[in-house]
């Protein structure tokens, strides 16, 4: 398994987001993390990067005809 250059704190900051916010976000993904600087496991960061981009990401709507 390979690591991510990208740390807790790094991510919360590049999204705008709390440290504790991305731990309860990490707890919900089952990521064991320990500390905000340590570096991730590179498949964790992929795990959180696509679920902070889905949950902000604006809602398809679909029309009626």
């Amino acid at each position: 398994m390979g690591f991510a250059n990208l740390s807790i704190a790094e991510i919360a900051a590049d999204y705008s987001m709390t440290v504790e916010k991305l731990f309860s976000l990490d707890n919900q993904l089952l990521i064991a993390d320990k500390h905000q600087k340590s570096r991730l496991a590179l498949e964790d960061a992929k795990a959180i990067i696509f679920r902070i981009s889905s949950d902000t990401r604006p809602k398809d709507r679909q029309f009626g005809g």
